[in-house]
């Protein structure tokens, strides 16, 4: 069941914003540098999302998704640089198909995606993390940034 639960949050979410609608959006390969360039990009996002994910799953024991949070506060990994590690992994994967494509449609989308997110995190998520883990995360979000990594990882 848990298993499942990950795999309908990933699909939900990274699936559609990185996948699914930049498929809809594109043609054509750009020329091959630019495929390369992108295709690293994208790769460096790919990590980030599946450190995240597995993060979730193990340490916070819980999902990605807002309707399946976890139910401890993830400090590991990429979240000891950044606190959105997640949104930046998608936002390389946009970032890496709008070179590989040369798609002027996916750098709006991506545009949008930064924008809506750099909305959500400090109205809604925020707080609800605030809410839920107390001093722990005031401490974290005092010492990690919300999206320029640091370049030393914070020890809690």
């Amino acid at each position: 069941m848990r298993a499942v639960r990950h795999l309908l949050a990933i699909c939900l979410l990274p699936g559609v914003v990185a996948g699914v609608i930049p498929a809809l959006l594109v043609d054509e390969l750009a020329s091959w540098p630019l495929v390369l360039l992108g295709a690293l990009v994208a790769a460096v996002g790919l990590t980030l999302i599946a450190q995240t994910v597995a993060l979730f799953a193990t340490v916070g024991k819980g999902t990605l998704a807002p309707w399946d949070p976890t139910t401890r506060l993830v400090v590991r990994g990429p979240y000891r640089r950044v606190r959105n590690p997640m949104i930046s992994g998608v936002l390389c994967v946009l970032l890496g198909e709008a070179l590989a494509f040369g798609s002027t449609a996916v750098i709006v989308w991506f545009a949008f995606v930064f924008v809506l997110n750099a909305v959500y995190f400090p109205l809604i998520e925020e707080p609800d993390l605030q809410q839920r883990f107390g001093a722990d995360y005031d401490a974290y979000r005092a010492a990690v940034p919300r999206w320029v990594p640091r370049l030393r990882p914070w020890s809690p």
